[in-house]
């Protein structure tokens, strides 16, 4: 409600468009939001006079505001879209690889066809070259089996994703769901246990901002963690700081990060600096860090979409070699399905409360006793 609350601020009702993203057009929380949407909707409209609130005209409405993408057009109809309004896909699009599929609609809208497609061909160029290059030279298959190597042979548990571009500053996020959904797990395909560590803990923010918060911990922690630097040459906004390029002085931290992670400095360099002995110790690096440094031209439609199935590919990589479906998500679905379960205890159902755990009853009844609505 608070995003809905803050996304729907100061907008115009009667120049609004809806799209409604649901694969099944079942799930709780899209149709949820899905819901309020139509709600605030119906009510501005309403309150300025573009419609006088009758079944008639609100679904007049519906059908002008609202677009789905989703692959039950009778789910879709009961909700008042219009079928023909509606954007179709494969029903074996998972969620997580779906962007360059009709579930991208809202970037279509928002940057238009033409970009879109250009996103699109950096997809097919990163697929082709995955399916067509030799093994020992198809950098997409290395980049997955050195997560395997470090993974299994150096058991580090996290993965670090560092964008040298502000506006790949969700990019880590992004990612998030694409790698520890499909490969969190502790079964195999076959039903069969795993039989090493699968998965990583994948993180990060953009350029210097993390410098300033968690590289200490990659210099100089006791744990291992593998790190993607991705920076471009050229930049949309090029300034500069009296003589000084901005955007080199950026890259040089760019390129400054993975070399000190590489190489490190030695306790006898430290002293040549004229360090005092005692703190020797704390300003020495190890080196030997693991880093990939990922360099484009420019961030372009076409960059992202290369990206985007590079690590796509990365992670089919990785599931195959562990033995794991990378593709269905059943983790996902428990939380889902003892919400539904727990719901009803929230505010009103006292025998559904009882038959909570005690964990779960205290929170409930705190939620109970400091509600103010």
């Amino acid at each position: 409600p608070n995003d809905l609350a803050e996304k729907t601020k100061g907008l115009d009702p009667e120049t609004t468009l809806f799209i409604i993203v649901s694969k099944t057009f079942t799930t709780l929380e899209t149709l949820t939001n899905a819901r309020e949407a139509r709600t605030w909707l119906l009510e501005e409209l309403t309150a300025n006079g573009a419609i006088d609130g009758s079944d008639e005209k609100n679904a007049e409405a519906i059908k002008k505001h609202f677009v789905a993408v989703s692959t039950n057009l009778e789910k879709v109809a009961e909700f008042g879209i219009d079928p023909n309004n509606a954007f179709g896909f494969w029903n074996w699009v998972g969620g997580r690889y779906s962007v360059d599929s009709a579930v991208g609609t809202s970037l279509a809208v928002v940057f238009g066809p033409a970009r879109f497609e250009e996103f699109l061909h950096g997809f097919h160029e990163i697929d082709e070259y995955f399916a067509n290059t030799p093994f020992e030279k198809n950098v997409v298959v290395l980049l997955g089996m050195l997560n395997v190597w470090y993974r299994n042979f150096f058991k580090v548990a996290s993965h670090a994703v560092l964008p040298y571009d502000q506006y790949l500053h969700r990019f880590p996020a992004y990612l998030q769901q694409l790698t520890m959904e499909s490969n969190g797990k502790s079964v195999r395909w076959d039903g069969t246990p795993v039989t090493s560590e699968t998965g990583e803990i994948f993180w990060g923010e953009p350029g210097t901002n993390g410098q300033h918060a968690f590289y200490q911990l990659i210099h100089q922690g006791t744990q291992l963690i593998p790190a993607d630097f991705i920076a471009f040459v050229n930049t949309p906004n090029p300034t500069k700081d009296g003589d000084q390029d901005v955007h080199e002085l950026f890259l040089g931290n760019y390129f400054a990060q993975t070399k000190a992670l590489a190489f490190g400095k030695t306790a006898d360099e430290v002293r040549a600096e004229g360090t005092p002995e005692e703190i020797v110790p704390a300003r020495v690096f190890t080196g030997n860090r693991p880093t990939t440094s990922i360099f484009g031209v420019a961030l372009t439609p076409f960059a992202v979409g290369e990206l985007i199935a590079l690590y796509e590919h990365i992670t089919f990589v990785e599931g195959t070699v562990w033995g794991l479906d990378s593709y269905d998500q059943w983790g996902v679905e428990l939380g889902k399905q003892l919400a539904k379960q727990i719901t009803p205890a929230i505010s009103q159902d006292d025998d559904a409360l009882a038959a909570q755990d005690a964990s779960t009853q205290s929170l409930i009844k705190f939620y109970r006793a400091n509600r103010e609505f």
